[in-house]
């Protein structure tokens, strides 16, 4: 499923940074990689990555947000892209965002508003994973007590 219309040959990701949620798999929650992900399965919350690929038997409630978004399956939210590519078995419930190209494949069902935007790239880094909290969330966090190994300082 590795159809790539956009950008360089030599930029391709290897497999080693694509992730799979597979037909098997449902995920609740919040979803970044600074690489790539395959969903074939369910996921509930947004997802934040460089490609997300929604195959014909994935499903994302949520936005979704990266440099190349392809969607073949069912999406229910917003899709903010550099490059998107809605292929002829994907849906489309929510607005669409890009910034270089936007493909929709006979057959693709979109039910939503279409805007090209000046973003031609997603602030998307593998730094964004291990950000350090800003002082309010601190602040926040510091209500809560404080766990300390005891066998480590023995």
């Amino acid at each position: 499923m590795k159809n790539y219309m956009f950008g360089d040959k030599k930029k391709k990701l290897t497999d080693s940074e694509r992730s799979l949620i597979s037909e098997t798999v449902s995920i609740e929650g919040t979803i970044n990689s600074s690489g790539a992900i395959d969903v074939a399965g369910l996921v509930k919350g947004p997802v934040y990555s460089k490609e997300i690929i929604v195959r014909e038997t994935g499903s994302i409630t949520g936005s979704v947000e990266g440099d190349r978004i392809e969607i073949h399956g069912h999406m229910d939210g917003k899709v903010s892209g550099a490059d998107v590519v809605i292929g002829s078995t994907g849906t489309v419930k929510g607005d669409i965002e890009f910034g270089n190209n936007l493909k929709t494949e006979n057959g693709a069902d979109i039910d939503g508003y279409i805007k090209k935007t000046n973003k031609s790239k997603t602030s998307i880094t593998g730094d964004f994973l291990f950000k350090k909290k800003d002082k309010k969330e601190q602040s926040e966090s510091e209500e809560r007590p404080e766990v300390v190994n005891k066998e480590a300082l023995a």
